[in-house]
């Protein structure tokens, strides 16, 4: 009776802070998850280093809640593959791309130390909806050089979750769209070897925008 009890007030407890990420802005989402992601990233650094499950783990916990990473990765399919794919395969496929995506933007950010991140505010006149936003942020790294980010964000069910990055003018989206036709075309429309060798068409993608952003 007692862990009832303990659970109910538990959660009548979390119920104003679901309140509150429920009717949070695409600017409060993206500025209070940079804080916690570089706050997890900041505590474990060196544990993340040598231990890539509890990398995952730790960063899955902030991001899940407000990254579609299931839209994303039905996007970066595209209905031209997704409408011959089992539904195995799509969620295999989701499940992989999640995990790639995680790894992609928490592996720069574990080289990322001393620096600065700042999500600007809304620019005078930018295109904001009820359903489609978008939040600009400077990444200062501790060399000087200013990055610029801009993240899509989709209101789906009342909550903004990100939908698509673009980092100095690489979409990040449209990229990984473009791998994995050429995967796709590569290996001679076989799905499975595409999603089985997902991680390293990532890890091309990493040096593209790393190549390019740093031109």
């Amino acid at each position: 009776m007692r862990n009832v009890m303990t659970w109910g007030l538990a959660l009548l407890l979390s119920m104003p802070l679901l309140a509150q990420a429920a009717a949070a802005t695409p600017h409060q989402v993206v500025e209070d998850t940079s804080v916690r992601v570089m706050e997890v990233l900041d505590s474990n650094r060196e544990l993340y280093k040598q231990d890539s499950n509890a990398f995952l783990e730790g960063l899955n916990e902030v991001l899940d809640p407000v990254v579609d990473f299931k839209g994303i990765a039905r996007s970066v399919m595209t209905v031209r593959y997704s409408r011959s794919a089992s539904d195995e395969q799509m969620e295999r496929f989701i499940d992989t791309f999640k995990r790639s995506m995680v790894e992609f933007y928490g592996n720069a950010l574990l080289e990322f130390n001393s620096g600065k991140i700042a999500v600007l505010p809304p620019a005078r006149g930018s295109q904001q909806s009820e359903q489609r936003a978008s939040v600009d942020m400077e990444v200062q790294a501790n060399d000087g050089n200013v990055y610029k980010v801009t993240y899509t964000m989709a209101n789906i069910d009342g909550q903004w979750k990100v939908r698509n990055v673009i980092v100095e003018g690489i979409n990040i989206g449209l990229l990984f769209r473009d791998q994995f036709a050429q995967a796709m075309q590569a290996q001679r429309n076989d799905l499975d070897a595409v999603i089985d060798n997902w991680g390293s068409v990532v890890a091309e993608s990493r040096e593209i925008v790393e190549d390019e952003a740093g031109e």
